[in-house]
């Protein structure tokens, strides 16, 4: 049986606007019966979304999202991680003084370029302490320096300025590839046609990097892929005999409010991509 599947969402345990429970009722609502949590560089979450998913009849998939970089910043999904294998949680516990830490020095570049928020604001905005930019571009539109969230990333927050500065310490591609391949799961390289400043032929040599470290999918299917970046992507998987993947990357309408759940451009489908995947 065909199964709606969204494999790319976050909650608040990192950036997102939803609890877990929360989000996984929206999951519900939206009509998708297949699902990931895939917090950023956390398995806060998982549990949560677990025990939440049962109790909907939601078919879940504990994951993560894995920041890393080396010339530009890329991230790595993780699939069927077991989150409470200990070399997995100490590298969450890492990735979280990290952020506490870019946190900080983020708070410290906007007051330099003009923006005064109160810290405060932003942890409330995230209910956690695992802050992101997001977070930081919710209460600079809230407090008016910008008319939307995105004009937050566009001036501030993902500007060429803003990528010069070392905000945090990352993993390298290979590290978070065996990370996850430790916590038993398998690696998925997100939303590559997001990567900055890489065309696909670049990313295409990127593939071919990562596929030498043990890459097992790509997230072919994505809510900001056009058509040509999807058959690339498509045609790259079946040339390394990679699985595909398909995710929203949905964070919340106040967050990322141009990204739906479940919502991939015209390539929203149902699929029974996962079948047996998940037993």
């Amino acid at each position: 049986m065909k199964q709606l599947v969204d494999l790319h969402l976050h909650s608040t345990a990192s950036d997102g606007q939803y609890t877990p429970a929360e989000l996984m009722t929206k999951v519900k609502e939206a009509g998708i019966t297949r699902c990931a949590l895939t917090d950023h560089d956390t398995i806060a979450g998982v549990q949560e979304a677990r025990v939440a998913c049962e109790s909907l009849g939601i078919e879940f998939v504990a994951g993560i999202e894995i920041s890393t970089k080396e010339d530009v910043e890329q991230h790595i999904l993780g699939y069927n991680i077991d989150e409470t294998n200990e070399e997995l949680i100490a590298s969450c516990e890492f990735f979280k003084n990290e952020r506490t830490k870019r946190a900080k020095k983020i708070y410290q570049y906007l007051h330099d370029n003009g923006v005064d928020l109160e810290l405060g604001s932003v942890e409330r905005i995230a209910g956690s302490d695992n802050l992101g930019r997001p977070h930081f571009a919710q209460a600079m539109y809230e407090q008016g320096y910008v008319s939307n969230v995105r004009e937050a990333f566009d001036k501030y927050l993902a500007t060429p300025e803003f990528e010069k500065n070392n905000f945090r310490k990352y993993c390298t591609y290979k590290e978070a590839i065996e990370l996850i391949h430790k916590a038993g799961g398998i690696a998925v390289l997100a939303h590559p046609g997001s990567t900055k400043k890489k065309s696909l032929e670049q990313m295409a040599k990127r593939i071919e990097e990562l596929v030498g470290y043990g890459l097992d999918g790509i997230e072919c299917y994505y809510s900001t892929h056009d058509r040509e970046q999807t058959l690339f992507y498509l045609n790259q998987a079946e040339l390394y005999d990679l699985e595909v993947t398909i995710g929203s990357d949905y964070h919340g309408e106040k967050i990322k409010p141009h990204i739906e759940l479940g919502h991939t451009k015209e390539y929203m489908f149902d699929t029974n991509y996962w079948e047996n995947k998940n037993d």
